[in-house]
């Protein structure tokens, strides 16, 4: 369910930058409640667009306000584009304490020393993630043959 635009724009973006071994997509997050899920991956990115850290807990933590009076960060959109050099090497790695402790292979890469570069988009497209999500998908689709 990803548009295709938003595929193309993540392997220009690659093409682009010959440093860069993975792309990947962020969105901005508007709802508490999303930034809390854990279910729901975020990134922090520098002033590049490269990706710092991504995490299941809310990040970045604002200690002095509550959340909703924050920016809110980025929501990871899970879609990848790698260089092949870079996907080979990391399948040889093995995985990494932060890798482990999130359950998110990006952090692999990180932890590794390679650049994940981010595009940002205004949302996120629709996406299964869980069993909710499949049931939600699977009613939109069936709505839509339903329209045809």
């Amino acid at each position: 369910l990803m548009p295709a635009p938003v595929i193309q724009a993540v392997v220009a973006m690659l093409a682009r930058d010959p440093g860069l071994g993975i792309a990947t997509v962020r969105c901005p997050i508007t709802d508490p409640e999303v930034l809390a899920d854990p279910n729901v991956v975020k990134v922090v990115v520098d002033a590049s667009g490269d990706a710092l850290y991504f995490s299941r807990a809310p990040i970045p933590h604002a200690r002095d306000r509550a959340p909703e009076r924050t920016a809110l960060g980025h929501r990871h959109i899970g879609l990848y584009a790698y260089r092949r050099t870079c996907l080979l090497e990391l399948a040889a790695i093995p995985p990494t304490r932060l890798e482990q402790l999130e359950q998110l292979e990006q952090l692999r890469a990180l932890e590794s020393g390679y650049r994940i570069g981010t595009i940002a988009v205004d949302q996120a497209p629709v996406a299964v993630d869980t069993a909710a999500d499949l049931e939600r998908v699977r009613h939109l689709v069936a709505t839509e043959h339903a329209h045809d």
